[in-house]
C-alpha cells in the first residue's frame, strides 16, 4: 500500500496487478494505492479442472468459477480488511478499482459485484471485459469469444456453450456493467488495437448508461476512446482530468461534474442497431431521467432545455453536454406536448461551418453536418402525453454557436 502526503483516513483505490493504472494522479489526489496481486487469489497457466490460488484452495481446484470473479472475491476480502480496522488510514466507505487490460476484466466484475466499491475504472479491458459480447464476432480483428475462453480460465466453465452463439446468452455486459449503477463508472478504452474490441465496448457503454439514466444517475458514468495514443496500457493525458474528476466526486466527496463520453470516431458503436427495449423511469426514491451518456444529474430535463423548435405538438431542445478543444458533446430531448400519444418523431436541426457529428446514439440521423435530420430509433419513438425522448451526439468542432433551426415534427 502506498499513502499520499497528508492525515488520514484516506480513500483508496485497489489496483489490480499495477498495470496501466495512473497511480501518480491517484495518490496526487489524495487518494491511497493499494497494490493488489490477482494471481496469489487465481492463477493463470492452469487447466480448468485443476485452478490454484487462494480462492480455490477455499472453493476446490474443480470449481466451474472462472478467475475473473476469483480476483472479484479478492478485492470483496481486501475491504473487508479495510471495513475491520480501525479507521484511521483507510476509509472503508471511500474505495475504487481498477486494472488495465485481463485486470481492466478484474476490474468490473469486482466493481459489479460488490457495491461496496464506489469507483470502477476498467483500462482497455477487451474480450471478456467491457465490450459487447453479442458484437465482437462482427468486429473486425477483435479477439475471438473461443480465444478470450481458452486463452486463460478467465471466464466460466459454463461459457464454452457460448462461444460460438453469444446471441444465445441470456445477458450481455452492459448488464454488467450497468450492475455498477448508481455508483461512479469510468471506463477507458484503446481504439488502436483492433484486438481489444472498442466498438463493442462503446456499445456496452452506452447501453449501460440507459441503466444510470433510468436510476436517474445519468451523470456518474463516463467513457473515454478518444486519445492519441495506441500504447497498450499507457498512462495517457487525455485520462488525467477525467481521472481527477471521479476521484474528487466518488471518493473524496468533493466533486460534482458530470459523466462525458469521448467515443473514437474509429470506433463508434451504435446502440440503436442493437436495442430493441425502451428505457424505463425508475422512481424509487425520486430517481427519474438521469439523462443519457454524460447527461444531467436526475429528473427530467424539464420544460424546453434551450434553444427549442416546435412543429405540431411537439418540441425539440438542445443542451450542451461538455466541450473539449475540437469537440462536443450534445443532447437533444423531444416532448410531446399534445394530449394523446405520439408515435415517431423527427428532428431537424442546422450544424455551424466546422460540426460535424462523429458518433449519434438513440436516433438514426441523415447527414452530419450542415442541415441534419434525426429520426426516432424503433424503441423511443412512441411517447405518451408529456412524455420525452432524447438523442445524443458527439461532434468535432467548437461547441459555439449551438445547433440551431431545431425542429420537431410527428407522422
Amino acid at each position: 500500500m502506498s499513502l499520499p502526503s497528508g492525515s488520514g483516513p484516506f480513500p483508496a483505490v485497489i489496483v489490480l496487478g499495477g498495470l496501466g493504472a495512473d497511480t501518480a494522479t491517484i495518490k496526487a489526489s489524495g487518494v491511497a494505492v493499494i497494490n493488489y496481486d490477482p494471481y496469489s487469489v487465481g492463477k493463470e497457466g492452469t487447466a480448468r479442472n485443476n485452478k490454484q490460488g487462494a480462492f480455490y484452495s477455499v472453493y476446490g481446484s474443480s470449481s466451474s468459477t472462472g478467475l475473473l470473479m476469483a480476483w472479484s472475491w479478492g478485492v470483496s476480502r481486501i475491504i473487508d480488511v479495510i471495513e475491520q480496522s480501525s479507521g484511521n488510514i483507510l476509509k472503508a466507505s471511500a474505495t475504487g478499482v481498477t486494472g488495465c487490460s485481463r485486470f481492466g476484466k478484474g476490474a468490473i466484475v469486482a466493481g459489479a459485484f460488490d457495491q461496496r466499491v464506489a469507483l470502477t475504472m476498467p483500462i482497455e479491458s477487451g474480450s471478456g471485459g467491457v465490450p459487447v459480447l453479442r458484437g465482437i464476432p462482427g468486429e473486425n480483428g477483435a479477439q475471438p469469444l473461443s480465444s478470450a475462453y481458452s486463452e486463460q480460465p478467465w471466464l466460466g466453465d459454463a461459457f464454452s456453450s457460448y462461444t460460438g452463439n453469444p446471441n444465445s446468452l441470456p445477458v450481455d455486459t452492459h448488464e454488467i456493467l450497468g450492475m455498477v449503477a448508481p455508483r461512479g463508472l469510468f471506463v477507458m478504452e484503446n481504439p488502436y488495437v483492433d484486438w481489444l474490441a472498442a466498438r463493442s465496448g462503446s456499445v456496452a457503454a452506452l447501453g449501460a448508461a440507459e441503466v444510470y439514466k433510468a436510476l436517474g444517475a445519468g451523470s456518474n458514468i463516463s467513457y473515454w476512446s478518444d486519445v492519441q495514443d495506441g500504447t497498450h496500457c499507457a498512462v495517457r493525458s487525455e485520462w488525467k482530468t477525467p481521472l481527477q474528476q471521479n476521484i474528487q466526486k466518488f471518493l473524496l466527496g468533493t466533486g460534482s461534474s458530470s459523466g462525458v463520453f469521448r467515443i473514437a470516431p474509429s470506433k463508434s458503436g451504435n446502440l440503436s442497431t442493437w436495442r430493441d427495449w425502451q428505457t424505463p423511469t425508475l422512481t424509487d426514491g425520486g430517481g427519474g431521467n438521469g439523462g443519457d451518456p454524460g447527461g444531467g444529474t436526475g429528473g427530467d430535463p424539464g420544460g424546453d432545455p434551450g434553444g427549442g423548435g416546435t412543429n405540431g405538438t411537439c418540441t425539440a431542445g438542445y443542451r450542451n453536454v461538455n466541450s473539449w478543444p475540437g469537440g462536443f458533446q450534445g443532447e437533444v430531448t423531444i416532448r410531446n406536448n399534445g394530449t394523446s400519444t405520439l408515435n415517431g418523431w423527427t428532428v431537424g436541426m442546422s450544424l455551424a461551418s466546422g460540426q460535424s457529428i462523429s458518433s449519434l446514439w438513440d436516433g438514426v440521423n441523415t447527414g452530419t453536418s450542415g442541415s441534419v435530420t434525426v429520426h426516432n430509433s424503433s424503441y423511443n419513438g412512441t411517447l405518451a402525453a408529456n412524455g420525452t425522448a432524447t438523442f445524443g451526439f458527439t461532434a468535432t468542432g467548437n461547441s459555439s454557436p449551438a445547433p440551431a433551426n431545431l425542429t420537431c415534427k410527428s407522422p
